[in-house]
């Protein structure tokens, strides 16, 4: 079974990411190109240091090559962001990632990305899964990985200094190199060093990198920035008094943060500061998009600043294409994904790292001196989360109770309205909410509360969690 969810397919590897699958859903998409008449504009590949995403991205070439359509593969242990920059540098109708993102070790996956560079909204992945649906294994005709080359048919390519640059272009470089700012790296075993590491040293940063060899086991721990998997970046970040500690997911498209007080900063504040900085430093004008289980603290500085904040499903696809319909100058999730107007139309750590960087130059402040700056202004906004994984029974039965019946528990809160739009999500008139929904790339069901304190938001969610009971 080939399935899409928020973050593309993702399979265990050995179960369903196996050469079959890889070439079946490769073939697919070839087949769509051909019949929307853009086979001949091209193609990338890419892939991260995961087990087997070099040997995939090969099947996926061969398959391309036997289609005829012009491949390009990226050589070489590429951040998504890296992928996406180049299906828009070079005006390509598609490109495709090698990558499970910030999944376990045990899973490896596909990413596909529209013209422009976007991720694949849902009417392009069901098209794709359509075509996966006529294919037989018959269909799928491959061209050797050699052979391809020395025929032309694969194109062997490195984007990674112009994206670089990109990025160099796009951050004050001359303001950074005045601060002396010392920095931790940490890209979790991952594929951010080399594009992150060269912006920070061309700035004049100060760089202490972690974690930095091949692991295709991430160090024994996922390869997610959060709180339980940033210890080290912590404990370094206090030992270097350094400014700041970045840290960047599997495939480098999130962001990780621990501030220069060695607190890890939750991915809602890392798009708050963000956004707070572009409209009050930068002096930028313009919406942002949240998803529908990030921070409401976004709507109330977008509203004090004139501005509207735009809500969407979860899934970066939704965020990407509010912001192209909104002109949006900042889009985010909790999950710790972001991308700004100007640059790529996806996540980008790498380039968000490089922001928050210019943000500690240009205020000439500490990032939790901003933050504070931030709660004095607005107020106290706490998220609690939690996840709970389920036997296919329970999430029949939790699904009918939720999202069939619609039944609730009594939260002692006095409800504004709830919505169905992706999950449910309970709004209360005291300006929090609550929302429980299915992971779109793991067996799990997400409960995000945001209130004004962490103990009602913690109480609001047991509230919840308890009458589903997970």
């Amino acid at each position: 079974m080939i399935k899409f969810g928020t973050g593309g397919w993702r399979a265990i590897i050995g179960d369903d990411f196996i050469k079959s699958n890889i070439q079946l859903l490769t073939c697919a998409v070839a087949r769509k190109l051909k019949d929307d008449n853009l086979g001949g504009g091209g193609f990338v590949i890419g892939y991260d240091r995961r087990f087997l995403s070099i040997d995939a991205a090969k099947w996926a070439a061969e398959v391309m090559a036997a289609e005829g359509i012009p491949c390009k593969i990226i050589l070489r242990e590429a951040p998504t962001p890296l992928i996406m920059f180049a299906v828009e540098k070079y005006d390509l109708p598609s490109g495709m990632a090698i990558t499970a993102s910030h999944n376990p070790a045990s899973y490896n996956g596909i990413k596909i990305f529209m013209p422009g560079g976007r991720d694949a909204d849902e009417q392009y992945t069901a098209e794709i899964e359509t075509y996966i649906a006529k294919l037989t294994d018959a269909d799928v005709k491959a061209v050797p990985f050699d052979e391809a080359v020395k025929k032309g048919l694969i194109e062997i390519f490195d984007p990674m200094n112009e994206y670089i640059d990109s990025i160099l272009a796009a951050v004050d470089t001359e303001l950074i190199r005045s601060r002396g700012l010392k920095v931790v790296m940490d890209p979790m075993y991952g594929v951010s060093q080399k594009a992150l590491q060269t912006v920070l040293l061309t700035s004049r940063c100060d760089v202490e990198v972690i974690h930095d060899r091949h692991d295709t086991l991430f160090g024994g721990r996922l390869p997610a920035p959060s709180y339980n998997t940033l210890s080290t970046l912590r404990n370094t970040v206090e030992e270097h008094n350094a400014d700041i500690g970045i840290a960047t997911d599997g495939d480098a498209d999130r962001l990780g943060v621990i501030d220069d007080e060695g607190e890890f900063l939750h991915p809602n504040k890392i798009l708050v500061l963000l956004y707070y900085y572009l409209l009050k430093y930068k002096g930028w004008k313009g919406a942002c998009v949240r998803n529908i289980a990030t921070t409401h603290l976004l709507d109330k500085i977008a509203a004090d600043c004139g501005e509207v904040c735009y809500e969407v499903p979860v899934g970066f696809k939704y965020v990407s294409g509010k912001m192209a319909e909104t002109g949006a100058i900042i889009g985010g999730e909790s999950s710790g994904g972001l991308t700004v107007r100007g640059h790529i139309r996806g996540k980008d750590g790498i380039y968000a790292a490089s922001l928050l960087i210019e943000m500690l130059a240009a205020t000439g402040r500490k990032l939790s001196e901003v933050w504070a700056e931030i709660v004095e202004k607005y107020g106290h906004f706490e998220m609690s989360e939690h996840d709970a994984h389920f036997t296919i029974e329970k999430k029949a039965e939790v699904h009918k109770m939720l999202l069939e019946d619609k039944l609730l528990p009594d939260f002692g809160l006095e409800i504004e309205k709830v919505s169905y739009m992706d999950g449910c999500k309970v709004y209360f008139k005291n300006g929090g909410w609550i929302i429980g929904r299915f992971s779109g790339t793991e067996p799990l069901i997400r409960v995000f509360c945001e209130m004004s304190t962490m103990e009602e938001a913690e109480r609001v969610s047991k509230k919840l969690t308890d009458f589903l009971g997970i």
